[in-house]
């Protein structure tokens, strides 16, 4: 028997679940389906369970930094006892989800789903149509075509260690690395980085990037360059691996490999053919509505969609985005002009707007502020010594192009940065003539990184 409805989703993460709520919320006939347990990467296996992780290791880094400056004592980790507490967090995720579902007249299905032709999925022996699909998938860790494969450990399952081994090597110098490594090491364990090229973290600032290099380094995290993984073996002792260059490879040990090497959107096993979706080697081919270019019956919302970026808000507006497409038909257009980021180490980094890569590439024209933080006391209060800013400046409008942050709070900082990036503020907008800001904040310390530039 097949069953019809308005809208299918496929994938349960932030970004299906939002179609799928909102479409039901208009009065359309909803269902919704995944292969994995409901609630998707970042409730699961992303941003709320590394929250926690990151948290505690804030914590430990916090007391050691501040130690002989009123603090004394020494903290740990209790690896068995956070991943209670962290999963305190994750476990009650799936039923909420599919209860909510199900009180709100949605659907709920459970297996892999594949197209059986334009309008039609299959889930097992189920078929249903539609008169659009969502394919919401999320991503999943790229497949790593080296010999013993199979010996790495997803960086998903690092969220559901039972215990922490001591030795871990992360492949890849991406922000899943670096997160985790700073967590394995303020939890006492030996955390090694292995990046195939010259540059860890490309998308972040080169400048930036180097001072939590450095950082790092100094809390024993060993981060090598131009250390392509060639292959991993299983030994007496635990884990070998091999990476390096032609004729200058190295050996590191390890009792865990971690893949952090990259996430590619979740669609193999879709039969998109099916559907008569076309694909390029990025993913799914959508136009700016986020629609299939080749099936207008299909949207993409999410990590599934390649054109966006793989963070948790991106995958929200998207989906709204597509909502609003499919109830008002195309009336609005996805843009990445202004999507902030941030790497939850310790310190942490953040960034938004454009770096001096991007502005070059462009031909836009620009004017570097830099600095150097670490003596305003609201960060030597605390001992924090790799504190900085990079920002870029529009020489005649005097807006702000772009913000690159390293220090505590950094996180929040950047929205001001976001904020004022997307509704065209200058730095003039940003002084203390402007706006009083809190004091003594972070947020503040805005002052002292636009206040040379009010001179200019």
């Amino acid at each position: 028997m097949e069953r019809e409805y308005d809208v299918i989703v496929i994938g349960t993460g932030v970004a299906g679940s939002d179609v799928a709520w909102h479409c039901r919320e208009a009065g359309m006939r909803i269902a919704i389906t995944d292969h994995q347990t409901y609630g998707g990467t970042c409730a699961l296996r992303g941003c709320v369970p590394k929250r926690v992780l990151a948290g505690a290791a804030e914590v430990v880094a916090r007391v050691h930094d501040q130690q002989g400056r009123g603090i004394r004592g020494e903290v740990s980790i209790d690896w068995p006892q956070l991943l209670a507490f962290e999963r305190s967090f994750t476990d009650p995720i799936p039923r909420r989800k599919e209860e909510r579902f199900r009180r709100a007249g949605i659907h709920t299905c459970r297996g892999f789903a594949r197209f059986a032709g334009p309008d039609r999925v299959a889930i097992g022996d189920d078929l249903f149509s539609a008169r659009y699909i969502v394919i919401a998938t999320g991503a999943h860790p790229r497949p790593l075509d080296v010999p013993g494969a199979d010996l790495v450990t997803q960086s998903d399952d690092f969220f559901y260690l039972e215990t922490l081994p001591e030795r871990i090597v992360f492949i890849g110098g991406g922000y899943i690395s670096f997160e985790f490594a700073h967590v394995a090491a303020r939890a006492g364990a030996k955390a090694t980085i292995l990046q195939r090229s010259g540059r860890v973290l490309k998308g972040f600032d080169h400048d930036i990037v180097d001072r939590l290099v450095q950082a790092s380094r100094e809390v024993g995290i060993d981060v090598q360059m131009n250390m392509p993984l060639l292959s991993v073996e299983k030994t007496a002792a635990g884990l070998l691996v091999r990476a390096g260059r032609e004729g200058e490879e190295e050996t590191f040990e390890a009792d865990m490999v971690v893949h952090g090497a990259g996430r590619v959107p979740a669609i193999e096993g879709l039969d998109l053919a099916a559907g008569g979706v076309e694909t390029d080697r990025r993913g799914i081919r959508v136009n700016e509505y986020l629609q299939s270019v080749s099936n207008p019956a299909v949207y993409v919302a999410g990590d599934a969609n390649p054109g966006g970026v793989q963070l948790t808000p991106v995958a929200v507006r998207d989906a709204h985005i597509v909502v609003d497409n499919i109830l008002n038909g195309n009336a609005r257009a996805a843009d990445y002009w202004v999507v902030p980021s941030a790497v939850f180490t310790n310190p942490p980094i953040a960034s938004v707007g454009l770096t001096e890569e991007a502005a070059k590439e462009k031909g836009i024209p620009y004017i570097v502020h830099a600095g150097d933080l670490s003596e305003r006391f609201t960060n030597r209060g605390i001992n924090q010594k790799h504190v900085g800013y990079k920002l870029l400046i529009d020489g005649d409008s005097r807006r702000i192009l772009g913000a690159h942050l390293i220090g505590h709070h950094v996180e929040e900082v950047i929205n001001i940065f976001a904020l004022a990036i997307k509704h065209g503020l200058t730095v003039d907008d940003l002084t203390l003539d402007a706006i009083a800001w809190a004091y003594p904040s972070n947020t503040y310390d805005i002052i002292h990184m636009v206040h040379p530039l009010v001179r200019m």
